[in-house]
């Protein structure tokens, strides 16, 4: 309805009628006046003390002559002269009301950007921008928690005390601008009338999923080729976008206190045309649908790329597992369980760790799942070693990127060993790429989160790594490295990719390397990207990327190491057997050799050179689509 911030402002097609009709009905009056606007917002009747009480002291300023002339269409039903009072009379007379008057001024924008307010169930609701959400304390007063007596503290910190605020954090990015924003979606431009079509078919039936769409738009931009030689591919293409099954559901769990909350729980088993399902479970504020498809049609990608006959899936909830208690993420565990063990299984899915899902929440979940399947019918890969994990499984995806990075450097004559490398992440993948960087010798310098990023310009060693996981086990912030070596610094809001370095290893999250980053980077010396994060790098990025010739080895083939951690995990079950830390890692490097080769045979298949920097891109997105495309054909239209 109406807005105090950019992109939520009144409707300029509203004519006067209707505004003075939005009056009547809500005592609510927004008035422009030019970069200022006052907000008068009528009491409700429910709370007495709320009525008779002044929030706000001091006496409200008198309108201007100018702004006279700008208001004289919006004011309050009470004040309409003639005609339009007798419009009221036969409404019921309601109780005196105390209005909440406020100036809000430019200089206030960042304090108060987060109020704005909206229409629920017929009535005018005080919303806060950040949670898209009204309460007890957003209802009303958009500058302070209603009925507050505390004029001393500022409407931001009590917005930010509020428990619904708190509760709202979890939708927030790590951008400077915390309220949530819809972006564009970069459409790239495809060669071929073919290849187009399946974008915009995608497009047309998903049009708000974003990270889905971007997913989408890669790969068919991969595919041109393929399809330009055969266009029986649209048809396929187009069936394999469509997810065999998508599977939304509520997670309702207790906290300590005693509280009911209720989460959103995903899992999107994207195709199984090559073998049983195989994905991540994700616990982060952002999940949503278009991220658990996205990820679902990635996992598709790595697993068919991959040495073993695998499907695709993936899923998580919205859960915050930041902040909660052993017992609380527990009893959420169970219950994200109760709704999806009748979908799991080593023949149907098996699910294994991904952002906020560790050891501690894959044992909870294989708990529950044991429990209501009544057996113990194959482990979820992660789970602790001592019962049911292999040697380095935890290890297997930082380490394969490594590994990857290694196998590109020797074929331009060239080893990891001294060279500088910036790392972005402080999770489970990051830590163990640093790890493996230091094994070979080379001189990673930076971490990040999502406040900031550090940098130690005299490289990582393995005391300060075992520091750097003590900080995080400890939830403090990697500011306090810092303070411990002097020579490092920690850089507040910004991230680490224009830092100098050779090779950069983007873990954090999709799309953390835009296009300004892939100018930073190129400018600092980067000559080769690996991902260890699902497509970090937007569509902008790489196209920077490629007119700069920096090499980039997608995550669909440097992330197969833990595809084949997984595997290495059910054959150990199976035949029950323990792989040695020293075998682990020789199968695993042989794994990522395979991965490697096949997208470099597909990508020479369709005329990328190795030295290109669209050959491992294209080729390993080419290999894995034609794996999966062969078994469609033969499985026929299912």
């Amino acid at each position: 309805m109406f807005g105090l911030t950019g992109g939520l402002g009144m409707n300029p097609s509203m004519d006067d009628i209707n505004l003075l009709q939005q009056a009547q009905r809500h005592q609510l009056v927004v008035t422009n006046l030019g970069e200022e606007i006052d907000l008068e917002i009528g009491t409700g009747e429910d709370e007495a003390a709320f009525a008779s009480n002044s929030l706000i002291g001091g006496t409200p300023r008198e309108p201007s002559t100018g702004e006279h002339d700008e208001t004289k269409h919006m004011v309050l039903v009470s004040d309409l002269p003639g005609e339009d009072q007798d419009m009221s009379k036969g409404q019921p007379s309601a109780k005196r009301k105390k209005k909440v008057v406020k100036r809000w001024r430019e200089e206030w924008a960042d304090t108060y950007k987060w109020a704005y307010v909206d229409m629920k169930d017929g009535t005018a609701r005080i919303f806060c921008s950040v949670c898209r959400e009204y309460g007890r304390k957003h209802r009303r007063n958009p500058y302070g928690n209603e009925g507050s007596r505390n004029m001393q503290m500022s409407a931001l910190e009590e917005h930010n005390n509020s428990l619904l605020h708190k509760e709202a954090l979890r939708l927030q990015t790590a951008s400077k601008d915390k309220i949530v924003v819809d972006k564009p979606i970069y459409v790239k431009t495809l060669m071929s009338k073919s290849a187009g079509s399946i974008v915009e078919s995608a497009l047309k039936r998903d049009p708000n999923e974003i990270e889905f769409i971007q997913s989408v738009q890669e790969s068919v931009h991969a595919l041109e080729r393929v399809i330009a030689k055969n266009s029986h591919y649209v048809n396929i293409m187009e069936r394999l976008l469509e997810p065999e099954r998508m599977i939304v559901f509520r997670v309702p769990w207790i906290d300590d206190r005693g509280e009911t909350h209720v989460n959103r729980g995903f899992r999107v088993q994207f195709n199984q045309a090559l073998g049983p399902c195989r994905g991540g479970i994700r616990f982060h504020p952002s999940m949503n649908l278009s991220i658990a498809k996205f990820l679902g049609f990635q996992q598709t990608l790595k697993n068919a790329l991959s040495p073993y006959k695998l499907g695709g899936a993936s899923g998580g909830s919205d859960f915050d597992p930041k902040g909660r208690s052993d017992n609380e993420i527990m009893r959420f565990c169970q219950s994200f369980m109760n709704e999806m063990y009748r979908y799991m299984g080593p023949d149907k899915d098996l699910p294994s760790e991904e952002v906020g899902v560790g050891t501690r929440e894959m044992g909870y979940l294989f708990g529950q799942y044991r429990r209501l399947a009544g057996q113990f019918q194959g482990s979820f890969t992660g789970p602790r070693i001592y019962w049911a994990a292999s040697s380095l499984r935890t290890e297997a995806s930082g380490y394969g990127v490594v590994y990857f990075a290694r196998l590109m450097l020797a074929d331009m004559n060239k080893e990891i060993k001294g060279l500088r490398c910036v790392v972005s992440g402080c999770g489970k993948i990051a830590m163990h790429v640093v790890e493996k960087l230091i094994a070979c010798g080379a001189h990673p310098v930076t971490v990040s989160d999502s406040k900031g990023y550090l940098v130690d310009d005299d490289g990582f060693d393995y005391m300060k790594l075992a520091f750097l996981r003590d900080i995080k086990s400890q939830q403090r912030s990697l500011r306090d490295y810092s303070k411990t070596y002097a020579r490092a610094k920690y850089f507040d809001e910004v991230k680490p990719w224009n830092e100098r370095c050779d090779v950069a290893f983007p873990c954090a999250s999709q799309n953390e390397v835009d296009q300004a980053d892939a100018i930073n980077l190129v400018n600092a010396g980067c000559r080769l990207l690996v991902e260890g994060s699902n497509m970090p790098c937007t569509a902008e990025a790489v196209d920077v990327f490629r007119k700069a010739n920096v090499l980039i080895a997608p995550a669909i083939a440097a992330g197969a190491g833990g595809v084949a951690a997984g595997e290495i995990e059910v054959l150990r079950e199976s035949n029950s057997m323990q792989w040695s830390a020293e075998d682990f890692e020789s199968r695993l490097q042989e794994a990522l050799k395979q991965t490697y080769e096949k997208a470099l045979k597909a990508a020479n298949d369709f005329g990328y050179q190795k030295e290109s920097p669209e050959a491992l891109l294209h080729g390993a997105t080419i290999a894995a689509f034609l794996n999966i495309a062969q078994a469609m054909t033969d499985q026929g239209c299912v």
